[in-house]
């Protein structure tokens, strides 16, 4: 039998290292994105939020994080018991922080939009409830929370790799989203970032081509999305497409294909396809790449916060912090209008 180490193996430095100990040690360079934003966020008064039924441990840790770290002062609505049960699971005390008692989750769900509606809370959190749950009850008919928009899911995306923070859109909600749908997903995105400061951000519609072909919709789609932006219907930042994604985040790729465009080899923003491409492309940059994908729901009359049990402390805060600022920039955006 051969002695030399197997190929999967010699990666490693030894045989004992995990894949996670490797990603750690061989992280690029870790750019901080999040942490300017965080401070910011944490300078300012902090934001009522909603925790919907918060019925685990790590949806009260989360919870008591971002009191500790003066980003949000968090109502906690669920079954009462419940929630004393995953605090004493997590080893954390609720002291001085308020519960609204309800039975179950779909009830904390309904009555986090109602509270959100009346203006009595900033911003919604999910719990342990399942996202779909949540969702459906912001966007019911009667919620007070809908707008004219299709709601949708943006990962802020810290990428070692990456020269900027990366947006990615829609990884988390809209499935299979139509060309209509697609304008609000770009539109929320775009809005999101110039929030954020970023003056005229460049969207970049995806497709495994950058050509348009018409067997493949997502390219028809993009070179519509690229037109309505060029007629008004998109506003606020730069839309070109079809792009793949190397010449998409990559100048000297798009430069190799010849590609003449303001977006290409720069974006901020990636606008994917349906669901299972943006799913699929995030959770590869997060094992494989060593990114970090805060995350928010856009398009409803307040932001939500869309936790994960791997979130790791890092990403739980900045996603709070984002809510927080978006909350407030929202807020005097409409009193300066």
């Amino acid at each position: 039998m051969s002695s030399r180490m197997p190929l999967g193996l010699t990666f490693f430095k030894n045989e004992r290292e995990t894949v996670d100990e490797h990603l750690l040690r061989n992280r690029l360079h870790e750019h901080g994105r999040y942490e300017a934003f965080i401070r910011e966020a944490r300078h300012r008064p902090p934001l009522r939020a909603a925790i919907v039924h918060p019925c685990s441990p790590e949806a009260i840790r989360a919870a008591v994080e971002a009191r500790d770290e003066n980003l949000l002062d968090p109502l906690l609505i669920g079954p009462e018991a419940k929630i004393h049960a995953a605090a004493d699971s997590a080893q954390l005390s609720l002291s001085g922080i308020p519960i609204e008692a309800v039975e179950h989750s779909h009830a904390a769900a309904a009555r986090a939009v109602e509270l959100g509606a009346s203006g009595k809370v900033a911003a919604l959190m999910k719990g342990s409830l399942h996202s779909d749950e949540l969702i459906a009850a912001v966007v019911a008919a009667s919620s007070g929370l809908r707008t004219e928009r299709r709601i949708s899911h943006v990962y802020a995306m810290d990428i070692p790799a990456y020269s900027k923070p990366l947006v990615i859109t829609d990884a988390a909600i809209n499935i299979t989203p139509t060309l209509e749908q697609k304008r609000d997903i770009c539109q929320n995105a775009i809005d999101f970032l110039r929030l954020m400061g970023v003056d005229e951000p460049r969207l970049a519609v995806m497709a495994a081509v950058e050509t348009v072909n018409p067997k493949m919709p997502s390219t028809l789609d993009a070179a519509a999305l690229t037109v309505m932006a060029a007629r008004g219907q998109i506003t606020g930042g730069l839309v070109d497409g079809p792009l793949a994604f190397d010449n998409a985040v990559n100048l000297a790729a798009a430069k190799t294909k010849g590609i003449v465009s303001v977006v290409a080899g720069r974006a901020d923003i990636l606008l994917v396809p349906d669901l299972e491409a943006g799913n699929m492309l995030v959770k590869q940059l997060m094992l494989f790449a060593g990114a970090d994908g805060a995350g928010l729901v856009l398009g409803a009359r307040l932001p939500i916060i869309l936790t994960s049990r791997a979130d790791s402390l890092r990403v739980r805060l900045a996603s709070a912090a984002l809510a927080k600022l978006v909350a407030e920039r929202t807020r005097g955006a409409a009193a300066a209008s």
